[in-house]
């Protein structure tokens, strides 16, 4: 058994990556609801009676906050994206099988990178 080479994780590895994946998610989302909620609001913390120079420079952190808000939104949906794509792989089985070399990827790999389709060895291929 040791020297025989997997193909594949158990659906008890599986399962257990399941649980790890469905996590991820649910914090993935919630982070990313905190985002968006961050960057609807009106963002006025009661500059009005403040000086001019005051409110324009408000005014412009509060932009930069906003673009910097939405890159995180983005980059978050994107995350949540791919965690969702590992758990149809885990679906037809093929989790954890490097799209390059077509060997497992190191399970303390995918415990870190759930969404990881490349092994070390694949991804160190394309530097």
């Amino acid at each position: 058994m040791a020297n025989e080479l997997k193909v594949r994780y158990s659906d008890k590895e599986l399962a257990e990556f399941r649980k790890l994946i469905e996590e991820k998610i649910e914090k993935a989302k919630s982070h990313l609801d905190l985002l968006k909620s961050s960057y609807m609001n009106d963002g006025n913390n009661g500059t009005d009676d403040t000086s001019p120079t005051f409110k324009a420079f408000e005014e412009g952190s509060e932009t930069m906050s906003k673009e910097a808000n939405t890159q995180l939104a983005i980059r978050q949906e994107k995350f949540i994206r791919d965690l969702k794509n590992a758990l149809l792989r885990i679906e037809n089985k093929t989790y954890g099988i490097c799209r390059v070399t077509g060997k497992l990827i190191n399970k303390e790999r995918l415990k870190l990178v759930p969404h990881a389709t490349l092994s070390i060895e694949a991804k160190n291929m394309q530097k």
